[in-house]
């Protein structure tokens, strides 16, 4: 850690200092064997702005942040602080200087609890990294409530005392941005922060990110959402391929424009959903139920893109699950080509035809440390076995081959580790697994969540050409614009019954949402 680097040179200290922008970025460069990751890149932070680092996975946003925030160094560039070069940043001398990061994963420690997880990195600074003296139990809770309030989340002490591995994701997220304001940063660095909002949540988050600026906190969002970016408004920085490409004012861009940017190509706002289903039913669901939802019921057609919505209470996730088999419903019966299907695991579900991409492919979807090629094929396996009951190495390397080439997955060697993919082509990995089994229904449970825009684009046609082929599919999304431009239908679901179910042609945005908020039931339009 530099010894320039102190708790003093927090942003906002000294009138003389406000003057000084928070953070220089200047020439930085980084290599990973022969990948350039960081071309050069330069960009100034003001105290109490947001700025958006945009661009495609893989076009460096990640290596630059963990090098502000000092868990990587940099190998040539400079980072300047508080108007003070910094040489040698880790990540407790980045704390030190003011800069907070919220990794999408979160980097919560599960087994302690809600105030342990918000207020611990303060206390871990002022010990200069270390836990050996005695926690201070009482400025622990006192700093952890202050920044609790400030993110809308309850400040009794059941809730301070709660481990936080028993908390919902949208929770654990507003406890990750709680930490960042009880650290008393200068810069708060989110990567992906809205993945797992509601639209409500995300308004609630943009309150708060406003009252931070009024701090003179600045907010350095690592987003693909371009939609809450213009909602944000601030200073886009757009990468492309290791370089900055442009920097501009984000209100006063259309997201045409910004996505050339990112991509390099024309991307637009447009419906990907243009032909009509079949009448043909599929799905057939009666009158199911769970401990979260009642009485749901509703039909798929062949070939149908089916969407459910709804905030993070109204049942649409276990709905999800229990079709999927992993959490079997209590009440009810769901039927396939005019069958009744078992549904009381996911092997039963999978037998009658159904495939389920979960919300989270790192922690339920992909097997991280095996290659791409074992994650694809990992739903056949006894399809592959041979005479004896071995693995037909050539069938296997075969399937998984055209499954990889099919969905346009790009990588040099199929046995490399699914960790080597960006988020966009690790999604298309675990959608190829599904379609290994020849589905008659894909469930996709928040297909793009951690995608850029690019991805986006092929997942959806990817969507389309399947539903086109007569598979039926079922997404599952608080991305509203993203079920108005592939699906028929779209189904919202509020406290855990059918709030209405709308023809998504023509539909408008504010319609939805105001289905998926409203207080009364309207029934089906």
């Amino acid at each position: 850690m530099a010894d320039s680097v102190t708790l003093e040179s927090r942003a906002g200290t000294t009138a003389a200092a406000s003057a000084i922008p928070f953070l220089e970025v200047r020439d930085l460069q980084k290599r990973f064997g022969g990948v350039q990751a960081l071309k050069g890149v330069s960009f100034t932070i003001e105290r109490g702005k947001t700025y958006h680092l945009m661009g495609e996975n893989g076009c460096g946003k990640s290596t630059l942040i963990k090098i502000i925030s000092g868990a990587q160094p940099a190998d040539g560039g400079e980072l300047v602080i508080n108007g003070k070069s910094v040489d040698g940043l880790d990540p407790i001398g980045a704390l030190a200087a003011g800069i907070e990061t919220v990794y999408q994963d979160l980097s919560l420690l599960p087994n302690l609890s809600v105030e342990e997880n918000v207020a611990l990195t303060r206390q871990l600074v002022a010990a200069n990294g270390s836990l050996a003296r005695p926690l201070d139990r009482k400025a622990l809770r006192q700093t952890a409530a202050k920044a609790l309030s400030a993110v809308g989340l309850p400040t009794d002490p059941y809730f301070l005392s709660t481990p936080v591995e028993q908390l919902p994701i949208a929770t654990r997220q507003l406890i990750a941005i709680a930490r960042a304001i009880a650290s008393d940063a200068g810069l708060v660095i989110m990567d992906e922060p809205t993945t797992a909002l509601t639209r409500r949540e995300v308004d609630n988050l943009i309150r708060v990110v406003r009252g931070m600026q009024q701090n003179g906190v600045s907010v350095l969002f690592v987003t693909h959402k371009l939609d809450e970016c213009k909602a944000i408004g601030g200073t886009a920085i757009i990468m492309r391929d290791g370089q900055k490409i442009t920097e501009c004012d984000v209100a006063e861009q259309s997201k045409t424009q910004l996505g050339f940017w990112m991509t390099g190509r024309e991307l637009d706002d447009k419906r990907y959903r243009s032909a009509p289903h079949s009448g043909e039913r599929l799905l057939s669901v009666q009158s199911l139920g769970a401990r979260s939802f009642d009485d749901v019921s509703f039909d798929v057609a062949r070939g149908e893109v089916f969407g459910v919505t709804g905030l993070l209470d109204s049942g649409r996730n276990e709905l999800a699950l229990a079709l999927a088999g992993i959490s079997p419903a209590r009440r009810g019966n769901v039927s396939l080509s005019g069958s009744v299907a078992d549904l009381s695991s996911p092997a039963k579900a999978i037998d009658a035809g159904i495939g389920y991409v979960p919300e989270d492919r790192l922690s339920e979807g992909l097997f991280l440390e095996k290659s791409i090629r074992e994650n694809v094929i990992m739903a056949v396996l006894d399809r592959l076995r041979g005479a004896f009951g071995l693995l037909d190495g050539r069938r296997a390397r075969a399937l998984a081959q055209k499954t990889i080439d099919d969905l346009q997955v790009a990588t040099p060697d199929i046995d490399n580790p699914v960790t080597s993919l960006s988020g966009g082509n690790a999604q298309r990995v675990l959608i190829g697994r599904w379609l290994t089994i020849e589905p008659k229904l894909l469930i996709l449970h928040g297909p793009t969540v951690g995608v850029d825009v690019g991805s986006k684009d092929t997942i959806f046609r990817i969507i389309q050409r399947l539903a086109g082929e007569g598979m039926s599919v079922i997404i599952i999304s608080d991305d509203l614009p993203e079920l108005l431009q592939n699906c028929d239908r779209i189904m919202v679901m509020r406290k855990g019954r059918i709030a209405d179910t709308f023809d998504a042609a023509g539909l408008e945005e504010d319609a939805l949402y105001r289905s998926m908020t409203a207080e009364d039931n309207s029934g089906e339009r």
